[in-house]
């Protein structure tokens, strides 16, 4: 299978303004992501990485540059159709879970497929496969309440993949775990870039850098380093 670009950011600019004061955060990026990729992202706090991430993520928009998603230019288009590619074209992982407590396992994987309007009895069994997929097959009707974090963090990532996303973003998805459930989400990431996943992963644990296939490291606003291994 053929790689080819599927992001690419281009002169790369965004401002923040803040009353009178402008801070600069991406200072002229320019980078291609390509499809089966397995990319950290890293760099110092304030370096720019979580605004890159939020760009990438169409949270955001660069104040000047563009960002091509999956062939399209996202950068300047309503924000209606924005949010309507989100939901089909991406896959968010996040550090706190943001599962919803009220929710068994199965109803929370549903939650993008219930947003893209897809019968019931087809979200139910994608759910149960994924569910399958990150070794939750027994907890598939418990409350997140009753999971441990790292069982919350795979019914994230199951989440993050019900639409079948071209790219998975990922925010600093071991933070909050212990170092054996980080090692175990991490084993899910490396299986799913083996079955050709694109990831894009924020992180500032170096050992989890080096796990994946590029690291790009941001300094000041700018990439001070693009490494494929």
């Amino acid at each position: 299978m053929s790689s080819h670009v599927i992001a690419r950011i281009k002169d790369v600019r965004k401002i923040y303004r803040m009353g009178t004061v402008e801070v600069e955060v991406l200072r002229g990026v320019s980078l291609d992501f390509y499809s089966g990729e397995y990319i950290s992202i890293m760099g110092p706090s304030g370096c720019g990485k979580s605004t890159m991430l939020n760009l990438l993520g169409c949270l955001d928009r660069p104040t000047h540059g563009s960002y091509i998603l999956d062939g399209q230019d996202v950068s300047t288009i309503e924000d209606d159709e924005l949010s309507a590619i989100r939901g089909r074209k991406l896959g968010f992982i996040f550090q706190s879970y943001n599962l919803i407590q009220q929710l068994s396992v199965l109803e929370n994987i549903e939650v993008p497929l219930f947003y893209q309007g897809r019968p019931e009895e087809e979200s139910r069994a994608i759910a149960i496969d994924l569910a399958k997929l990150v070794g939750l097959e027994s907890r598939m009707h418990h409350k997140p309440f009753e999971l441990s974090g790292g069982q919350q963090q795979r019914v994230g990532i199951a989440r993050s993949l019900a639409n079948d996303p071209v790219v998975l973003l990922a925010d600093e998805p071991t933070g909050n775990l212990d170092s054996t459930s980080g090692k175990d989400i991490l084993k899910i990431f490396a299986d799913l870039h083996a079955r050709g996943k694109t990831i894009i992963m924020v992180t500032h644990d170096t050992g989890i850098g080096q796990l994946t296939t590029r690291c790009v490291r941001f300094s000041d606003g700018k990439v001070e380093s693009d490494v494929r291994r």
